[in-house]
């Protein structure tokens, strides 16, 4: 799968539980693309989990609850 597209899919299907994996592997997803273009294309999902784990209070290497 194209990792743009699967960066675009952990976006829409991230929940509150599985926020850290995804953005863990959306994370991998981003070291594999080649050009500054497709890194642009993929950064409003990234920001976008981001956001997401913010708001819910996950913090990076947590176990994706609330502390």
């Amino acid at each position: 799968m194209d990792a743009i597209a699967e960066i675009r899919r952990l976006y829409f299907a991230t929940t509150r539980a599985t926020i850290q994996r995804d953005i863990e592997k959306a994370i991998d997803l981003l070291k594999t693309l080649t050009t500054e273009d497709e890194r642009e294309r993929a950064t409003v999902f990234m920001d976008g989990l981001s956001q997401m784990r913010s708001e819910w209070g996950v913090r990076p290497g947590g176990s994706g609850g609330k502390r």
